[in-house]
């Protein structure tokens, strides 16, 4: 008997890391596309924007999430004179997670 509460535990645990795994790459994949679209509302294309884009995925590992990646983009746009609110940015970081969870679960 204890070798099937064994098997449950280890498919559960199994379940739970996947489960972590996809959450990481749809709010990487996210932060990606707003640090996308954040570059371009600064003028920045090509290596310049990839390059923002990275930026913004790291400032949700490196802090408190969601919360930096938001102050992030936010200070980026003051210093370069772009007026855009919060509401905004928030609608663009909605809008792109669901678009991340799309390309995500496609690639498997």
């Amino acid at each position: 008997m204890s070798g099937v509460f064994s098997e449950r535990e280890k498919a559960f645990e199994e379940k739970w890391a996947h489960d972590e795994e996809l959450q990481f790459k749809v709010l990487a994949r996210r932060n990606k596309l707003l640090g996308l679209w954040a570059a371009g509302e600064m003028g920045k294309t090509g290596a310049e924007a990839e390059a923002y884009a990275r930026t913004v995925v790291q400032a949700e590992l490196a802090r408190d999430g969601e919360a930096a990646v938001l102050r992030k983009i936010k200070a980026d746009f003051d210093t370069a004179g772009i007026a855009r609110t919060d509401h905004l940015i928030v609608k663009k970081m909605d809008d792109y997670l669901s678009t991340a969870k799309d390309e995500v679960f496609r690639e498997g």
